[in-house]
């Protein structure tokens, strides 16, 4: 698996691009990538004791949530996965921002792989007392990454035709999936001041998820994450359209999302075990 991740870098690679303006006043995505685990005293575990295998910068997020019936997820959601609910209820999330400065550990983000949008359409669980995401699909503006988590990770990746329109109003963002019906057409913006959520939040319990977690041949696969809190902030949003859950067999709730937005957030990821 590591070879083929290799092999697929390899085709791709070549010098890193230059950042987007907001990315490049905060600090290169590798130089900031690499200082992350300076900062570890919020984590609930520790990290891994081995080198992580990639970098990622993750910019303009947003994290749309509608509560949803636990039940309705059991049906789609595999039995060796344990479904988290908050207060009762479980969650769904559907989270478009953008990807730039993909890399592997030591290298520079090539340019025809780092940088693309992405959506994921996502609920928690927690096995081993690690609270984590597992994703119904993740949609990605390259066919190069797509292609790369599949086979690195494990994770239900799709290629979508996206684009991404930032104006003085806001984000404005539109996907729809090479050959399925998601489709997600909205514009977004920050609306408050920056928080970090608190420990016991509901804002907490959405997002400060440090594993991703997979099934593979039945068994549960875990790759651990790591970034600095989440700065949150409340945001307005207005979907003209939102088909990603309806793939995964999941009808959202007609009732407005819970809505945050995130700027920049710089992760390193471990391969998968």
């Amino acid at each position: 698996m590591m070879r083929s991740l290799i092999r697929l870098l390899e085709v791709v690679s070549g010098p890193a691009e230059a950042a987007v303006a907001g990315i490049a006043r905060a600090g290169s995505p590798p130089r900031v990538q690499s200082h992350v685990l300076r900062e570890r005293s919020h984590r609930p575990w520790p990290v891994p004791g081995r080198p992580w295998l990639q970098g990622q910068t993750w910019c303009d997020l947003l994290f749309a949530h509608w509560p949803v019936p636990e039940e309705e997820l059991r049906r789609v959601v595999p039995d060796v996965v344990p479904i988290d609910t908050f207060e009762g209820q479980a969650w769904i999330g559907v989270t478009p921002f953008e990807v730039t400065g993909l890399r592997l550990r030591g290298t520079p983000p090539p340019p025809a792989l780092s940088r693309f949008a992405e959506i994921n359409v996502r609920t928690y669980t927690t096995l081993d007392g690690r609270p984590g995401i597992y994703f119904f699909s993740l949609d990605a503006g390259s066919w190069a990454a797509a292609a790369l988590a599949r086979a690195s990770y494990r994770l239900p990746y799709f290629r979508a035709r996206m684009a991404i329109e930032r104006t003085a109003e806001g984000i404005r963002y539109r996907s729809a999936r090479v050959n399925d019906e998601a489709r997600l057409r909205l514009r977004y913006r920050p609306i408050g001041e920056a928080f970090t959520a608190e420990p016991g939040s509901l804002e907490h319990f959405l997002t400060e998820r440090y594993c991703l977690y997979t099934v593979v041949d039945g068994s549960v696969r875990r790759a651990e994450i790591h970034h600095p809190p989440w700065a949150l902030q409340p945001a307005q949003a207005t979907i003209e359209e939102n088909t990603m859950t309806e793939p995964a067999g999941i009808r959202l709730p007609a009732r407005e999302p819970l809505l945050h937005y995130a700027a920049r957030q710089d992760v390193v990821i471990w391969a998968l075990t």
